[in-house]
């Protein structure tokens, strides 16, 4: 009994002091930044597994970069390398870089082109030589591992090593990152920066109010990294103030504002240290923001937000102009092109977000969210213009990944048996897979990966952009020199055709008797090649879907998973090319000839029919280029200068109705054309709908304010109409033109 009221007299006296004043009981805050804690079993081995993953990852990316194909845009990014260098080297002398209208590359901070640039150049390379690229392309492999890596520590310092590990698998194992990661040095190392951002506004966060030099060090070089390439990297400073906030108020309270000033202080104190070390860290680089530090970035970043560079985009199914793409351009680029380990995982993250927020420290989480979501609504709200998917936006990629992993162990936690857990780590291990495959089958250009949504690559096909940086002309070219066509030894001068002149250029130019030639794609045959590479980029869509390319003339092409890449065509004898002269010295007769000759050889040669249809109808042959031009859309169906040329040919024949049906056909696919609204007024006016005469011609007015007869047929719209006055305004302003 004794012992019983002596153990009850000890467990009271623990809950009070020595004055008898109970002590309250010391408890963890609401919301805590500490992670779950990893058993210390697990932590060396997985701390190993983790790390030497990472050196894996590091050496399997470099060696795929050193394989990758030139990018589209290199041309404009190799250009600004090489002034950047010429600006720093000569003290701000030479000022190329400080103005450059062609891509407006001097809105663009100067990092990744000056590291490289000044690498190439110690090393003796130019753009002509292999190494060249090969040093762009490893720098860009080491930024993408570096944001991989920075995913899985932001997931390890959110719920552990094996999250970490998971993380580190899910971002190198997403083929569309990866493929980025080898040639994409505007944003891959925009989404390192955010990568690195992220993670130590965590750390430093999470070690309030010492958060240590180290972190607040990294932290100001990911803000660098990013504003150094993109003036968008400004939206981390809304990161820091956000969350630094929103940190002092789960800790501390609303009341805290009015009792830790000093706290609030030291918040403020190091946000802005570190915000302003990053912008000047960034603008170091970056010639045209030196030369007026605040204003030059803000004016970069209301351009990019414009994005000015427009150009004709594949989205489901239609080739619409990228500033006029729908609302969800971007998020059903996303969702479509994301690994679904990461999809499902990610949009179980929102489902589920209740209980991942309450079993992780909240402020990482409610970040990883934020930086997953606020740039792509934003953009959607804005209405941005955007092309070539959702790379502009990959920089959200890595928060997704991280609430992709947390969501796959929060649902792993839900089953207490073992086959329970083994279930869904074996439905990761297949979803993991099948992204897995397709970085093996297609190592060279893994970016062109759509998921099992709608079919994969084979369902994009024809619906979507797939190469859209001809990267897999690298791929082309080297089938040439397997079979000997270029080569060192070469005996005769070999012509190239492509609609990718930079990066054929680039790679065929240590061959001094192979010359390139730009031709695009829909007028080919304007100039004369023996060979032709030409990418899937700017073909149109219908085209793709009618399996009429690769054509006859095709005699190799690059495929990835049975998808055509890049086809190249073979020209020996010349026939459209002769007919295309014949057309710009108006022998139509020839003209006829020597199409007819090309479309007997290769009845699939869609612009040989269309010059055709065009020869019949300079020639007074309206019949004939009917039928020809009905030719033209069976090859390459919605074509719109066959749809122009048939409403011609139906116009000059009398029958108006199918000229106007055709004519809305080629506005269809291309609604830009001055012409081809000047003409289809023409054939309203055959009907005397007056109201539509005006229409056309005052839309092919706005595309073309100098299109002196589209003015004239206004002015007689207008007189039919009784608008007497209106009308003389029109004729006034054609007879200044």
């Amino acid at each position: 009994m004794s012992k019983r009221k002596s153990s009850k007299i000890k467990r009271q006296s623990s809950k009070a002091n020595t004055s008898g004043t109970p002590v309250v009981k010391r408890t963890k805050p609401r919301f805590s930044i500490e992670r779950e804690p990893v058993t210390s079993a697990q932590y060396p081995l997985l701390k190993k597994i983790f790390w030497g993953l990472s050196a894996v990852i590091l050496i399997v990316t470099t060696v795929l970069a050193l394989g990758s194909g030139i990018n589209g845009d290199d041309e404009f990014q190799n250009d600004y390398s090489e002034k950047l260098v010429a600006y720093y080297g000569t003290f701000g002398q030479d000022t190329s870089a400080i103005n450059i209208p062609k891509g407006d590359m001097h809105l663009y901070g100067g990092f990744f082109d000056l590291v490289t640039g000044s690498v190439n150049k110690a090393l003796g390379y130019d753009t002509l030589d292999r190494g060249y690229h090969h040093v762009r392309h490893i720098f860009n492999a080491i930024l993408g591992v570096l944001a991989m890596l920075f995913v899985g520590l932001t997931a390890k310092e959110i719920a552990g090593w094996r999250a970490g590990i998971l993380a580190l698998l899910f971002i190198f194992l997403s083929p569309r990152f990866l493929g980025h990661s080898l040639m994409n040095p505007k944003d891959i190392p925009f989404a390192a920066g955010f990568a690195i951002a992220n993670y130590y506004i965590i750390l430093i966060l999470k070690n309030m109010p010492k958060p240590g030099w180290g972190a607040m060090i990294g932290l100001a070089l990911g803000v660098a990294l990013a504003l150094a390439t993109r003036a968008g990297g400004l939206l981390l400073f809304g990161y820091i103030g956000l969350f630094f906030g929103l940190d002092f108020l789960f800790k501390h309270g609303i009341k805290g504002l009015g009792e830790k000033a000093n706290l609030i202080g030291k918040y403020a104190l190091y946000g802005a240290g570190i915000a302003i070390t990053g912008y000047i860290l960034a603008i170091l680089t970056w010639p045209w923001a030196l030369q007026n530090p605040i204003a030059n970035p803000l004016k970069a970043l209301s351009a990019f937000s414009e994005l000015g560079i427009k150009i004709r985009v594949l989205f489901e199914g239609e080739n619409v102009m990228s500033d006029k793409t729908v609302w969800y351009y971007p998020v059903l680029w996303i969702i479509k092109t994301i690994p679904l380990y990461t999809l499902i995982g990610f949009t179980g993250s929102i489902l589920l977000f209740r209980s991942i927020f309450k079993r992780y420290a909240p402020i990482p989480v409610l970040l990883m969210l934020f930086a997953s979501v606020f740039p792509v609504a934003y953009i959607v709200y804005k209405d941005s213009t955007l092309h070539d998917g959702w790379r502009h936006l990959m920089f959200v990629y890595p928060s997704m990944v991280v609430l992709a992993v947390l969501f796959w162990m929060q649902l792993e936690s839900y089953f207490k048996n073992k086959i329970g857990k083994y279930a869904i780590w074996g439905i990761v291990g297949l979803l993991m897979l099948q992204s897995a495959i397709f970085i093996v089958r297609n190592y060279e250009y893994p970016y062109v990966y759509f998921n099992p949504i709608g079919g994969g690559l084979k369902g994009a096909y024809g619906n979507y952009e797939t190469d859209y940086w001809g990267v897999s002309t690298k791929q082309a070219l080297e089938w040439m020199e397997k079979q000997g066509i270029i080569g060192e030894n070469m005996q005769d001068t070999v012509i190239i055709g492509t609609s990718f002149w930079y990066p054929v250029s680039r790679l065929a130019g240590k061959y001094d008797k192979v010359q390139v030639k730009y031709t695009r794609f829909n007028n080919r045959y304007t100039e004369q090649w023996d060979y032709g590479i030409y990418p899937s980029r700017y073909i149109r869509g219908p085209h793709l879907r009618s399996k009429n390319w690769p054509n006859s003339r095709t005699v190799h092409t690059v495929e990835a998973n049975d998808v055509p890449m890049t086809a190249i065509e073979k020209d020996t004898d010349h026939f459209a090319y002769q007919g295309e002269l014949a057309m710009k010295s108006q022998n139509w007769l020839e003209a006829v000839e020597q199409f007819k000759k090309e479309v007997q050889a290769h009845p699939d040669n869609e612009l040989a029919w269309q010059s055709l249809a065009g020869a019949y109808l300079n020639s007074g042959n309206f019949q004939q280029a009917i039928d020809a031009a009905n030719e033209s859309l069976r090859a390459a169906p919605q074509n719109e200068t066959s749809l122009y040329y048939l409403g011609l040919a139906y116009l000059n024949t009398g029958n108006i109705q199918p000229a106007i049906s055709a004519f809305q056909q080629s506005l269809d696919a291309n609604d830009e054309n001055a012409i081809v609204y000047y003409y289809l007024g023409l054939a309203y006016q055959q009907q005397q709908n007056w109201a539509e005469v005006f229409r056309n011609a005052q839309r092919a007015i706005e595309l073309n304010a100098r299109f002196k007869q589209a003015y004239e047929l206004a002015a007689t719209a207008l007189e039919q109409q009784g608008n007497v006055q209106a009308a003389q305004q029109y004729r006034q302003a054609a007879a200044q033109l």
